[in-house]
């Protein structure tokens, strides 16, 4: 019944930018916190930023700088903007939201909805 579908992911040499995108759809009531982790190959999946329903972010030391996160209410969805971009940020990248959601007359909340996951590779 809800969905989160992440796009914009790629190959992009060390240097380059990308713009990650997630959109959530189905039957939302509402949205609190959006954000994104990543997970590289033998690793933890890890924070990458968060976004409060107000616009507030949170970004982790590794990325603090380069990466900016934002996100659209009206179109429940969010983006994460990658600049000068590392081989060390190649991974996995996953988006995760905090919904409430309609279901059967009923306002359900799943604090940790996650999507597919869309791959990142920087690499020359």
């Amino acid at each position: 019944q809800v969905q989160l579908v992440e796009s914009g992911g790629g190959l992009v040499q060390p240097g380059g930018s990308l713009r990650l995108s997630c959109a959530a759809s189905g039957s939302i009531f509402s949205i609190s916190g959006m954000g994104w982790y990543r997970q590289a190959p033998g690793k933890q999946r890890e924070l990458v930023a968060t976004v409060t329903s107000g616009g507030r972010p949170n970004i982790a030391d590794s990325v603090r700088g380069r990466f900016t996160i934002s996100r659209d209410n009206a179109k429940n969805t969010v983006y994460l903007q990658m600049n000068s971009l590392k081989p060390e940020d190649t991974a996995v990248y996953y988006c995760n939201a905090d919904i409430k959601y309609s279901s059967n007359g009923y306002i359900l909340r799943t604090p940790d909805f996650w999507g597919q996951g869309t791959q990142v590779t920087v690499s020359s």
